[in-house]
């Protein structure tokens, strides 16, 4: 009899445990990304840790004709890797490194692996990633899901440096991806922002590690496209390079410094320097803070960063190291506030008139702008939606803001006129970011957008894979 009770009591128990798993599994989840503006509720997050889980999760979703969003570190702000009502595949722990040949420099790792995790692989043999963003925090799948671009003037988007990749798809196949076997999705994945499949694994270009010894200058913004031209494009010792652009009222859009990194035969062994880490942060994260709230700080934070960057001309560091910005400082968490990034594109030659126009919208409308950061990204119509139709300056704009609706609707209507000075200069805008661009705006910056549409509904017409940057500006 007491068996029998305890065989009752385990089943009412599984049956409970049942039942309430199920019941997570359909709850409402909350997700946003790292603007927190737009927390929308999906149906379940599944971290993915295998490929036949993946499948599995794919192949069922789809036989219920239910969506799928894929997710990595959610840095971008577009609502690109979330939909109301979606499955969201996490893909952070889908992270192992399956390939690595040094003496070929290549590297195959799943979507997941973060850049740090490849440098610190690769660093003792002497080598480095060659395209990548500033900071090594993000996933490779995320980032070839927004193709990015990064400070090597020698090299285009993140889609020049990529051998192959393996795509797992709506209906639960696994492709592979080159520039030679089904070569329409290699153009269509990179800067396709999930919307074509899963991005399992990416194998990957490597680079020699470098001795890069820095130099900074101080210049007026009219006398930059002819000093890049000349002594960055022209120095072939040159290997990155990184401008600023003051906000500050000092100078506003109109001072700037430099960064020029040059290769250097400087004779210490280059795997024996250590991979640095963030150690001065309560310095810059203080400055920052005050630049939000006042002019006098903004002034303040400019004068520190030009001083420390005209400071190091002269000193070295190894191109890994170039490739491990700070982050940790600028991040920030205020209820009812929040920094947004912008990015726009604009011919080299067109930099000058745009400037000036830019300064002249932003001395009739209010906008805190922290921070202005230029690279420069070569043509690259590789990807079919391409932000570099040709040689461009790409600025990135860290933006801070209130979050309730009359401030966003006031950050959007600026942003908007801003987008509009872009693209009368036949420039473009970075599609990762918080979408205030109208869907005008978008079709002006991306007239290939009826290609990529067409695409989607001929390898996803069920749009398995969808997001709310799909929905705002496809449908």
């Amino acid at each position: 009899m007491k068996r029998v009770f305890i065989i009752v009591v385990i089943g009412l128990y599984m049956t409970a445990f049942g039942l309430s798993y199920a019941s997570y599994e359909q709850r409402d989840v909350t997700v946003s990304d790292q603007s927190r503006i737009l927390p929308v509720h999906v149906k379940q997050i599944h971290a993915a840790t295998s490929t036949n889980d993946l499948t599995t999760w794919v192949r069922q979703l789809a036989a219920k004709q239910e969506h799928i969003s894929i997710a990595g570190l959610q840095h971008s702000q577009g609502g690109q890797t979330y939909l109301p009502g979606a499955t969201v595949l996490d893909m952070k722990s889908y992270n192992r490194i399956l390939s690595y040949q040094p003496k070929q420099r290549r590297i195959t790792v799943q979507s997941g692996v973060t850049w740090a995790g490849i440098q610190q692989k690769i660093q003792p043999d002497r080598l480095a990633i060659k395209v990548m963003q500033s900071q090594n925090i993000f996933t490779v799948g995320g980032a070839l899901s927004v193709n990015v671009h990064g400070r090597d003037i020698r090299y285009g988007s993140l889609l020049d440096t990529v051998d192959s990749f393996r795509l797992l798809t709506a209906d639960g196949t696994i492709l592979n991806v080159s520039r030679t076997e089904n070569e329409a999705l290699f153009h269509l994945v990179p800067g396709g922002y999930g919307l074509f499949g899963v991005i399992l694994d990416v194998t990957l270009q490597l680079t020699e590690d470098e001795w890069y010894q820095q130099q900074t200058t101080g210049l007026s913004y009219e006398d930059y496209p002819a000093y890049f031209r000349k002594q960055v494009l022209g120095n072939d010792a040159v290997r990155m390079h990184i401008g600023r652009i003051s906000v500050a009222p000092d100078g506003f859009f109109r001072d700037m410094y430099l960064t020029n990194y040059l290769r250097s035969s400087r004779a210490v062994p280059i795997e024996n320097e250590p991979l640095k880490q963030e150690r001065i942060i309560a310095l810059p994260k203080a400055l920052l803070g005050m630049s939000r709230y006042s002019d006098f700080g903004k002034n303040q934070l400019w004068s520190f960063q030009k001083s420390y960057f005209l400071n190091q001309t002269g000193t070295y560091e190894s191109r890994n190291n170039v490739m491990r910005s700070d982050s940790a400082f600028m991040e920030y968490t205020n209820p009812g506030r929040t920094e947004l990034l912008q990015e726009y594109f604009i011919p080299v030659d067109a930099f000058v008139p745009y400037i000036d126009r830019i300064r002249s919208i932003l001395t009739k409308d209010d906008l805190n702008v922290l921070n202005i950061t230029i690279r420069y990204v070569e043509q690259d119509e590789t990807a079919e939606l391409s932000y570099a139709k040709q040689d461009m300056f790409a600025l990135v704009w860290l933006i801070h803001t209130k979050t309730d609706p009359t401030s966003l609707a006031k950050t959007k209507r600026v942003i908007q006129k801003l987008i509009d000075a872009t693209l009368d200069e036949d420039g473009s805008y970075y599609l990762p970011y918080y979408p205030f661009a109208t869907r005008q705006q978008f079709n002006r910056a991306y007239p290939s957008a009826a290609g990529f549409k067409a695409a989607k509904q001929q390898y996803d017409p069920h749009a398995v894979f969808l997001n709310q940057f799909y929905i705002d500006y496809f449908q």
